[in-house]
């Protein structure tokens, strides 16, 4: 099982988008995406993420390497996961966790619960407090194959954990996983960073997070 240490950045007053975005390159080491675990779905993009928080905030970003986009998806709360997508899941209570899902083109999906079924979506206007910026811009897409690089900023406040009574990050202990997919991508793709022992793609399975402390 991985386990991922998240630190706190060093802020001294409230900063800029852009500002967190260079805060967060010089405090904090990447991790990989990089584990394939059904056979079928052989195709690996390269992906690193970093993460940091500032108590009130988490900040989070992708860097993605692949051959195929694709971003359709508009709605917040929508599909993205059939676009080229990059996923943050994280438990804080060991029984209900959120899944933060967020396309190449920083459409949104938010939810939390115990399980796949029968999930509560964040209200998108809770949602919409996350700052977000892909290189890729905002605009949808049909698909696309080349080689493609492409980078995404994430700030998620505190108050998106809506379903629960979280007013900081600091000191926390949860579980966590971090994913890739493109799910009607030229090939579909499932890569994790912790491994999960399903027999089938399987995203929605907290008890195959890693472990993550936060500073």
């Amino acid at each position: 099982m991985n386990q991922l240490f998240i630190k706190k950045i060093k802020v001294e007053k409230p900063v800029s988008f852009s500002e967190a975005e260079h805060l967060l390159e010089n405090q904090t080491i990447t991790n990989s995406i990089q584990i394939i675990n059904w056979e079928e779905f052989s195709y690996k993009p390269k992906v690193q993420f970093r993460i940091g928080h500032i108590g009130n905030e988490i900040w989070l970003k992708y860097y993605v390497s692949e051959n195929h986009l694709r971003a359709k998806e508009t709605r917040t709360n929508g599909e993205v996961y059939k676009d080229s997508c990059v996923e943050f899941f994280i438990s804080h209570d060991k029984v209900n966790y959120y899944n933060f899902e967020f396309s190449c083109i920083g459409t949104i999906h938010l939810a939390w619960g115990a399980g796949r079924h029968n999930r509560k979506f964040v209200d998108p206007k809770i949602v919409e407090k996350i700052a977000i910026k892909s290189s890729l811009g905002n605009e949808p897409f049909e698909a696309r194959s080349g080689d493609y690089n492409w980078e995404m900023m994430i700030r998620i406040p505190v108050e998106c954990f809506a379903y629960s009574e979280l007013n900081s990050f600091q000191n926390l202990k949860a579980a966590a996983n971090f994913y890739k997919c493109g799910e009607e991508t030229a090939i579909t793709h499932y890569v994790t960073w912790n491994p999960i022992g399903t027999e089938n793609a399987d995203y929605h399975r907290p008890e195959f997070f890693g472990k993550v402390q936060f500073e």
